[in-house]
């Protein structure tokens, strides 16, 4: 389909297939419209129901993995619809019964750090850049602290959700975001590896290992999930939050 946001492509190796998942949409950089979202959502469900896929590798077309929420469709979709679309997007990759990896070559933000912080493995470039800016903004990263908050050390969430900063790939591993940091020509290679090492493992071991692995991850989303979409919705239609918004964008940021 050539209005297809989202790829679906397999290789089939050794130890079994391999499943890529590419987000393509650069007019928006990735933003998480109803379109990609819903596609996104799509093949993670064909992948979960393929008994020959042994990983699901998630990446990016172009540089930027993700710039978070779409924006332009603010105005037009209920905040809750969007807030819930993220929460749902962690649990699938949450609950999914292969490991997912992500590959990052560069900025990921917002609701895209959701994302990374829901796969089992994230490969980073050191070039790689994040930033939960939502402080900025008048608001609190509500639905996507579901994922992130379980991977950060305390100190380390305090300074990023806190403060707003941008940091890189080397610290997002130090952080606990992101498992390794490589440079960003070792990329590519570093991802292969880490894939091959993945799929040697017997399909029952890797479900089961991956399900206890994340037994108490899946249990808060589902706990919390409904709250932080309530939450998220009400603090975007705050004044407030407004306010930080036009103050912000009006930066040029």
């Amino acid at each position: 389909m050539t209005d297809e946001l989202v790829h679906l492509t397999h290789a089939d190796t050794a130890d079994g297939r391999v499943a890529t998942i590419t987000l393509d949409s650069p007019h928006n950089r990735n933003a998480l419209s109803r379109q990609l979202v819903t596609e996104l959502l799509d093949h993670l469900a064909a992948t979960h129901a393929d008994p020959e896929v042994k990983v699901v590798v998630l990446r990016t077309a172009h540089r930027v993995f993700c710039s978070g929420a779409d924006l332009s469709e603010a105005a037009t979709a209920p905040m809750e619809e969007g807030a819930r679309a993220v929460v749902e997007l962690q649990r699938r990759i949450v609950a999914h019964p292969r490991p997912v990896v992500v590959a990052l070559p560069g900025p990921v933000r917002a609701g895209g750090i959701g994302i990374v912080a829901a796969a089992d493995v994230v490969v980073a470039s050191t070039g790689a850049t994040f930033a939960l800016t939502e402080v900025k903004l008048g608001v609190t990263p509500a639905v996507i602290s579901l994922t992130v908050l379980p991977r950060l050390t305390s100190r380390a969430a305090s300074l990023v959700a806190l403060g707003g900063e941008v940091f890189d790939g080397a610290r997002a591993a130090a952080y606990g975001l992101v498992t390794t940091a490589v440079e960003p020509d070792e990329l590519d290679a570093e991802v292969d590896r880490v894939v091959a090492a993945l799929a040697s493992g017997a399909p029952q071991g890797l479900a089961e290992t991956k399900a206890l692995l994340n037994r108490d991850l899946l249990a808060r989303i589902d706990a919390e999930g409904e709250r932080l979409v309530e939450l998220s919705a009400r603090l975007f239609r705050s004044d407030a939050a407004r306010e930080a918004m036009t103050a912000f964008l009006s930066r040029g940021r």
